[in-house]
């Protein structure tokens, strides 16, 4: 079965962008009650314990439905934490090289991130995502849907706009929420690495295998 991932900090580590309060429900009860419904799901459909949350999500998305559902759900909150750091320094070296080809600089692509996600229509998720040449895009999803099925994009960083993971501290403020996520949390490591990722020079970020056995786990992607 599918773990829920610990919160890679203290809940109450990304005050005052995100309040412990918040964090305590959204990991605690979202991200939980997603990965409770997946292995309930799973355990319906028999067989075999799967390898990877990403091989169900890959296998899901062709169907679609309250598997994928899940399943995405699951993975996206585990990159969310993951893509935030109470310590978030700034780009450097070949991601700050690929945010001024893409972007012009890292405050133009805060603004571009802040537009898509404030103008996105109903819940979702906005990314921040690199091809195979590192060229870098912004992209909202609706719902679920990530970055996991697609052939030609690598998630660097993710901000969930889900009214639950902000209403608590930002009321419908979502611009206003954005702006301090952008300002105060993206993790650039992470960022960095998925880059590489996605450029074949290293190895993305994964989901704990069921059972906690995968080596790659949101604790070390802080």
């Amino acid at each position: 079965m599918f773990m829920l991932p610990e919160l890679p900090y203290a809940y109450d580590a990304l005050v005052p962008t995100i309040s412990a309060d918040t964090l305590h429900l959204h990991h605690d009860k979202h991200h939980a009650a997603y990965v409770k419904t997946l292995n309930e799901l799973l355990a319906e459909k028999g067989g075999e314990t799967p390898e990877s949350l990403e091989a169900v999500i890959r296998d899901a998305a062709r169907g679609g439905g309250k598997l994928f559902n899940n399943a995405a759900q699951a993975w996206n909150h585990g990159f969310f934490w993951g893509a935030m750091s109470p310590k978030s320094d700034q780009a450097e070296g070949d991601l700050r090289a690929a945010i001024k080809a893409s972007f012009g600089d890292a405050a133009a692509l805060g603004e571009a991130l802040v537009k898509e996600g404030a103008a996105h229509f109903g819940s979702g998720w906005v990314w921040l995502v690199s091809d195979r040449a590192g060229k870098l895009s912004i992209k909202s999803t609706h719902d679920a849907h990530n970055m996991v099925a697609e052939a030609d994009a690598t998630p660097l960083l993710v901000c969930d706009l889900w009214e639950h993971s902000y209403y608590l501290d930002y009321k419908n403020d979502r611009k206003a929420y954005l702006e301090a996520w952008f300002k105060e949390l993206p993790n650039w490591s992470l960022a960095a690495s998925q880059l590489r990722a996605a450029t074949g020079t290293g190895e993305g970020w994964r989901y704990p295998a069921p059972n906690g056995q995968d080596s790659s786990s949101t604790s070390r992607a802080a």
